[in-house]
């Protein structure tokens, strides 16, 4: 499946989870809509004509491909722009707890110090198995699939305790649409941000924000502007974001239509076995994992492991530092083989 994305073909791609990668007919959708943005601005755009209708089509397509009620969805550019409008829409006081899993990514947890350090709260981070809200809880953040390690967390017994002790659960799934079958309805998360431009095959600023209804009059949108009115529905008031291109939204529908043609479920498989066949000289740190898996990185310099991979053997693949030390992640998509892996295997031993 190569010939259907427009990847480089010098490189061995294997970082999808940091930006995805876009199959040819979804992209051709997404400038069919951005050539028709500048032939009529006005038409495309103006919200007393087309665009709320053209909008809400798309929303309503990627919610019943993530199992929400479209009126509890609403698109955002990227997971961390709804997020961003979440945790800081929240009245947090002195004394109140933000409860953190420990493999959070670097960007969410400057977030909630940002917030906390304005409000007086408090951070605490915990593994995600010990994330467990007590009486000055307010929020428990955590990732569905995270970002350094790939691990699938299960979300269900942490809803139940958030629940019973009114924290509010607000879950980072950036990777988890399209790695994972999604219904979150009966997931029952009180906040979810995911990313339709990673692993959905999205063009690049296409994301989402889901919230119950209990919860969504403590969201303020990102930006306040014409939509924002006492009367409008939660996707209303996070509608209009100034002048911006909305064609990767509009694009999400092709997104879903590529993957149906292509027999996703069988793609994602075949992906995972692809993954779970590499054998490195390093630990992996998960065994719960789809189409992107964390090694932890035993070298005596890391940094210049990452550059020699990509320069001198045009292997695009992410090693990073975290709290648990250096990490190689390596992400498989459709577009991916044997020989990329084997490559890999053979760069990394050289």
């Amino acid at each position: 499946m190569k010939d259907s994305f427009l990847l480089d073909p010098s490189l061995v791609y294997l970082n999808h989870g940091s930006f995805g990668a876009c199959p040819r007919p979804v992209f051709e959708a997404y400038q069919r809509r951005q050539r028709e943005l500048e032939r009529q601005p006005v038409e495309f755009l103006a919200l007393e004509r087309g665009f709320p209708a053209r909008l809400d089509e798309a929303r309503r397509a990627l919610a019943a491909y993530v199992g929400a009620e479209p009126e509890n969805l609403a698109f955002t550019p990227n997971a961390t722009t709804g997020l961003n409008a979440v945790a800081r829409s929240l009245a947090l006081d002195r004394g109140d707890e933000v409860l953190l899993g420990d493999a959070e990514y670097g960007g969410m947890e400057r977030l909630w110090e940002f917030v906390t350090r304005r409000s007086g709260a408090t951070v605490t981070r915990r593994p995600f198995a010990e994330l467990e809200p007590g009486p000055r809880t307010r929020v428990v953040f955590c990732s569905h699939i995270e970002w350094s390690t790939g691990r699938v967390n299960d979300l269900v017994p942490l809803v139940a305790r958030t629940r019973e002790t009114g924290a509010l659960l607000v879950v980072d799934g950036a990777h988890a649409p399209g790695q994972l079958d999604l219904d979150l309805e009966s997931l029952g998360a009180d906040v979810y941000a995911g990313n339709c431009h990673k692993w959905m095959l999205s063009p690049k600023g296409a994301a989402f924000l889901y919230a119950r209804p209990e919860v969504q009059d403590l969201i303020e949108p990102a930006v306040i502007s014409w939509d924002w009115l006492d009367d409008a529905s939660f996707p209303e008031r996070h509608r209009w974001q100034g002048t911006r291109d909305p064609s990767a939204y509009l694009a999400v529908p092709a997104a879903i239509a590529f993957q149906a043609e292509h027999d996703w479920p069988t793609v994602r498989a075949r992906c995972h076995e692809l993954l779970s066949s590499l054998e490195l000289p390093f630990e992996p740190l998960t065994d719960d994992y789809v189409q992107m898996r964390g090694f932890r990185v035993d070298h005596p310099d890391p940094p210049d492991l990452k550059r020699r991979l990509y320069d001198e053997h045009r292997i695009e693949v992410p090693v990073f530092e975290t709290t648990s030390g250096w990490v190689m992640r390596v992400s498989v998509q459709a577009y991916n083989d044997e020989a990329d892996l084997a490559a890999l295997r053979r760069a990394v031993a050289s």
